[in-house]
């Protein structure tokens, strides 16, 4: 089965993802003080190469790609209850003249690009046709959820995203709206 044009397509645009993902990952890793966030991005590192190479294997010979990402499982260090809501983000300064990122940008210029890819992910995924093509996009998205997750987590530790924990009466009134079906 040969590709479509579609999935020619986002194969293309993911490709190039990959590409800037990766050499951003390259340029953080030597950037990054935080020895959590380090260790976080050099595990994720060769997962994201892996994809990429899967990737133009799918590419250059659409039958003979193996499709088989190894998708980890997702890590977590801390559970959203136990970061101390009460406390404000910190404030974000923004940087006009960069010369070297902080963890803070590291962590968040990371965290939105995956939470990008995973959409994307999504997106090309209901569109491919090919079936082990269509396997491998779900586990790239879930690979980048997963990855995402990790991050959010040490932002959130950090104080560097906000997260606010809902109160009893707002899920109250969202949930007085709704009943279950009785079949």
């Amino acid at each position: 089965m040969k590709l479509t044009i579609c999935e020619l397509s986002y194969l293309n645009e993911l490709i190039l993802s990959c590409v800037n993902t990766i050499t951003c990952m390259s340029l953080f890793k030597n950037q990054v003080q935080d020895n959590e966030l380090k260790s976080i991005l050099e595990t994720h590192f060769p997962i994201h190469i892996e994809d990429y190479n899967k990737k133009v294997e799918f590419v250059k010979d659409v039958e003979s790609a193996s499709g088989k990402l190894n998708v980890p499982q997702m890590n977590t260090s801390i559970f959203t209850e136990d970061v101390n809501s009460s406390k404000t983000a910190i404030p974000v300064t923004v940087n006009t003249n960069v010369e070297k990122l902080n963890d803070r940008e590291i962590a968040i210029s990371y965290f939105l690009t995956l939470k990008r890819a995973g959409k994307e992910y999504a997106i090309a995924s209901m569109e491919a046709t090919n079936p082990k093509l269509r396997q491998f996009l779900k586990d790239a998205y879930t690979m980048s959820c997963n990855h995402s997750f990790e991050v959010y987590e040490w932002l959130a530790k950090n104080n560097f995203y906000p997260i606010t924990i809902t109160t009893g009466e707002q899920t109250g009134n969202i949930s007085s709206i709704y009943n279950p079906i009785n079949l």
